[in-house]
């Protein structure tokens, strides 16, 4: 359990201080969220939203612990996630079109399980 509580807090730390992505998007991109799930709430109700949100956010979570191991906890190259080293002190680049593009396929997917179960 303590393993996976230093994980957690690894992973919590890491979100907070990235630079993979601008501030204001951190940001904005709650908003995005909230709004789009009042929306589709609005337009598809409660159980089907449920629906969506826990199959987006798990297969998110699965996304995040392939991009965690692979980059041996973000420390490592892999696919678009890239580490540049400078002045001796290792930081991550932004994050592209690999992420993006599991998060997009992610939420259709989930979009269109949410509308097929009931």
């Amino acid at each position: 359990m303590n393993k996976i509580l230093n994980g957690l807090k690894t992973d919590i730390n890491f979100i907070r201080s990235h630079t993979l992505q601008p501030q204001w998007y951190k940001v904005l991109k709650i908003f995005i969220l909230i709004g789009f799930i009042l929306f589709y709430y609005s337009l598809f109700g409660l159980t089907r939203t449920i629906i969506f949100l826990a199959l987006f956010f798990f297969m998110a979570a699965l996304v995040h612990i392939i991009y965690r191991v692979k980059t041996r906890t973000w420390t490592q190259n892999w696919l678009d996630f890239i580490i540049i080293d400078e002045d001796g002190k290792s930081s991550p680049r932004r994050i592209g079109r690999y992420y993006y593009t599991a998060i997009i396929i992610n939420a259709i997917i989930s979009l269109v399980i949410s509308q097929i179960l009931i």
